[in-house]
């Protein structure tokens, strides 16, 4: 097995395996456990299903009797029991010494060290990406570590995902080439009629689709008038466009009913141009469809439309044959969701959507699908027309014709960004806690050395009280804000005056808060609002040194939105927890600091709203959220959640 030369080239062995779509599944998990097994240094590496209590190994690498591909055993009895349960990675230094490995498993399997990370596929549980060694570790798994084994797994469950994906869209391709097969079959049947009049308005050429369409055959109706096959209902209208052909204009589209030879009618669709010589109209010649079918289908054609345009999914379709694939139908739902009318739609690409947060890589997805003519689903944050982002999963499936050519392209919209803020919330808030928990224990377990015989001077009850008293802080905050992240969005008309007065009246002892409400509109917001500006004054008072601080409190209009700004005379915000904000991301230097701007972050985009720090001459919050008019309900003013951070 090649070692690489660095942690970062592992780590670049196991993007390359993932990213190579040239090479099969079981290719790529192969290269990511044997990339693994260089990092940690462990003779194994596989790759688990668990269904039913059973697990199964799906791929491993290495030579272990009882790890291979195929073998199975009950989960009780697997060191991957833990594993499954837990929500970061179950790291085990000496088996036999750990609580988290039974003895059926040490004796059925011997491994003495072990790393684990459960895999996930669409949000299930799929099984486990694991790494082990017959011998116990000299030291324990890293941090570092810890997180390459993650990578792992996240890359080994997308990649599956992928893989069951691609095999469902071959699945449906070939199901729509035999479709396609099929109708071109019953289509190779199916001809329209070709025709020339001369200016006397008798045929005097007609195909030999006509017996079929009309049921005469082709020398039967040379030299009759057409306007003989013509119904009395629709006689005027092809009159008056043989009379516009004969002064050289074009025909196209006309509908025209004609009598079948057995009296019943038949539509058709007639296309005709003038022919002409020295610019005299000498003939005229064309094409007639039959649309009687299409007719019969059109109120069920109507009913799907006007399904399409009540649908609460966005949907569009773009043009396949023009430049630029301009969208030539959207329903009611896109509007609704990005704010473009109709008209500022319709002739442009959805790439109007696209901004500076937007993933190139998505958008290439997307350009290669179409490329390609193959349907795809990807999720990209994408922006309103007021700017806002909201994360879109967007699919898109070529539409072809009777011929088999794309002609359009179909696209479903799904705005997927409350699910997006749950998860990232869930990501900060284990990764956080994570973190914080294994450093504060670490520093405890340095003072618990110490207890019997401590250095003359050093209170070691306080120096072990401080890290639990931050721990308690820290799972408190981060209660605060799992407890308003599942609290149900409830807009509601809040008034600034009432909000900024009863937040300042909590905060005065020992603050001055000020006051001022230059707006006569309400705000559209939820309760939590008055927890989230009560946040940015306690943060404002935990950072100033000084006794007393000073807040201002304010709000006033800007267009469709209320500004609350919340500003002190402090030092200003550390600048760490301004990245927070800016970022998007806890920083990895500061972890659990900042989760009280998160918690803010959120109450404000939750209502469609944003927020910004500045961090000179003290701090200012900047909170923009949509006004609510006394003539204007709340439904009408309410905003959809934007993107956490952007």
């Amino acid at each position: 097995m090649t070692q690489p030369d660095s942690k970062a080239a592992h780590r670049e062995q196991v993007y390359e395996a993932f990213a190579d779509r040239r090479q099969s599944l079981e290719a790529a998990v192969d290269a990511a456990l044997e990339a693994g097994m260089g990092r940690l240094g462990v003779g194994i590496g596989f790759l688990t299903r668990i269904e039913d209590g059973t697990q199964y190994i799906e791929q491993a690498v290495g030579d272990h009797e009882a790890i291979q591909a195929g073998e199975q055993c009950p989960l009780d009895e697997a060191y991957c029991r833990r594993t499954v349960q837990l929500d970061g990675q179950l790291c085990v230094q000496d088996a036999e010494a750990s609580p988290d490995i039974s003895e059926q498993a040490v004796e059925a399997f011997g491994l003495g060290s072990y790393i684990g990370c459960k895999l996930t596929v669409d949000d299930d549980v799929y099984g486990t990406v694991c790494f082990a060694d017959p011998e116990p570790r000299e030291r324990p798994f890293s941090e570092a570590e810890e997180l390459f084994v993650e990578l792992v797994a996240r890359l080994a469950g997308r990649a599956i995902e992928r893989w069951a994906y691609e095999r469902e869209q071959a699945e449906r391709t070939a199901q729509i080439a035999t479709e396609k097969r099929r109708f071109e079959g019953i289509a190779e049947n199916s001809f329209d009629v070709l025709y020339r009049i001369d200016t006397d308005g008798e045929l005097t050429y007609v195909s030999d689709a006509i017996q079929r369409v009309l049921g005469y055959e082709p020398d039967e109706l040379v030299g009759d008038s057409f306007a003989t096959l013509v119904s009395d209902d629709t006689t005027p209208a092809a009159m008056d466009a043989f009379a516009r052909l004969l002064d050289g204009e074009t025909v196209q589209g006309l509908e025209i009913a004609f009598t079948h030879r057995d009296g019943h009618q038949v539509s058709m669709e007639v296309n005709a141009t003038p022919i002409t010589d020295d610019d005299a109209v000498t003939a005229v010649q064309g094409v007639a469809r039959d649309i009687t079918g299409r007719k019969a289908r059109e109120p069920e054609l109507r009913l799907r439309t006007r399904a399409m345009d009540v649908a609460e999914v966005p949907i569009t379709m773009a043009d396949a044959t023009a430049p630029d694939n301009p969208i030539v139908y959207v329903n009611d739902a896109f509007e609704a969701v990005t704010g473009y009318s109709t008209d500022q739609i319709l002739g442009n690409n959805c790439r109007m959507l696209q901004g500076p947060g937007t993933d190139p890589e998505a958008v290439a997805t997307i350009r290669e699908g179409i490329d390609a003519n193959r349907p795809m689903t990807v999720q990209l944050l994408n922006y309103r027309r007021d700017g806002t982002p909201f994360w879109n999963r967007v699919t898109v499936t070529p539409i072809e014709d009777e011929s088999g050519t794309v002609t359009h392209y179909l696209g479903f919209q799904q705005d997927v960004t409350e699910q997006q803020r749950i998860t990232r919330v869930v990501e900060l808030l284990n990764r956080v806690l994570r973190h914080n928990l294994r450093n504060e224990l670490t520093v405890i377990e340095g003072y618990t050395d110490f207890i019997d015989d401590p250095p003359e001077g050093m209170d070691i009850q306080a120096k072990i009280r401080r890290p639990l008293r931050r721990l308690v802080s820290l799972s408190e905050r981060a209660r605060e804000l799992e407890n308003i992240a599942k609290t149900a969005r409830d807009p509601d008309r809040i008034d600034p005056t009432d909000l900024l007065s009863g937040v300042a009246d909590r905060h005065r002892e020992g603050t001055t808060v000020d006051v001022s409400v230059d707006t006569g509109r309400d705000i559209c917001a939820g309760t939590e609002l008055e927890t989230a500006i009560g946040e940015l004054v306690t943060n404002a008072v935990a950072h100033d040194p000084d006794d007393h601080t000073t807040v201002s409190l304010s709000a006033r209009d800007e267009g469709k939105w209320v500004v609350v700004t919340v500003a002190d005379d402090g030092p200003g915000i550390p600048p760490m927890e301004v990245a927070v904000v800016e970022a998007g991301q806890e920083t990895p230097l500061e972890h659990g600091k900042g989760l009280g701007l998160w918690l803010v972050n959120w109450v404000v985009t939750q209502y469609g709203g944003s927020f910004q720090l500045s961090a000179e001459d003290g701090t200012i919050a900047t909170l923009r959220l949509p006004a609510v008019a006394d003539d204007q309900s709340v439904a009408d003013a309410a905003r959809r959640p934007t993107a956490l951070l952007r």
